[in-house]
């Protein structure tokens, strides 16, 4: 296989397409998000970027918190919609359905139909150039119970979720394998 060298830039696909909710309960908003990651374990620390311009930017900025709301198949259209419209014209809640959920440790609301709402908490702001690096603490992950199995264990293959990739949303959920498979020891008879 030959490779052939590609325009500098982002492509580390995919991403996750998450609606991250900011605000309060009663003045919220909701904006979509592919630049979001991992960061930490312990303490458990994520990112979103940002860029200044958006609207939920001064927002997440002053209130210092936001909650990331993991999106699935059903959720696509509105995880789209909220990235293309501005909360400074439109209820995104509303308009789109969505059920806002109080949080435990946060003001802002969780979106109600999304299997995964994470807490989190500003720690940073880096400028990175045409977006700005929010890097927060995770205060709670809050996980629809109906995903939860008997054991205790979250089963996210169920989700549905989705992800973002070159302008485009993909549906997830085969396992193909899981952590370690790849040298695993085989069982003796």
């Amino acid at each position: 296989m030959s490779k052939k060298i590609w325009k500098s830039g982002t492509f580390i696909y995919p991403l996750p397409a998450v609606m991250v909710s900011c605000g309060t309960m009663e003045k919220s908003n909701i904006i979509t998000v592919a630049w979001t990651g991992i960061l930490n374990t312990n303490p458990a620390i994520v990112y979103i970027s940002v860029r200044p311009t958006r609207y939920s930017y001064d927002i997440i900025k002053k209130q210092k918190e936001f909650v990331i709301n993991l999106t699935t198949k059903e959720l696509v259209k509105a995880t789209d919609w909220c990235g293309v419209k501005t909360g400074a014209k439109v209820d995104k809640f509303k308009e789109m359905k969505l059920h806002k959920e109080k949080g435990k440790f946060v003001k802002c609301p969780l979106i109600q139909e999304s299997p995964v709402s994470i807490e989190c908490k500003v720690k940073e702001i880096k400028e990175m150039g045409s977006h700005d690096v929010f890097i927060a603490e995770v205060l709670s992950i809050d996980a629809d119970e109906k995903y939860i199995d008997e054991k205790g264990a979250f089963d996210i293959s169920k989700c549905n979720l989705i992800a973002y990739a070159n302008g485009k949303y993909f549906s997830l959920g085969k396992i193909v394998g899981k952590f370690g498979f790849s040298v695993k020891k085989k069982k003796r008879n």
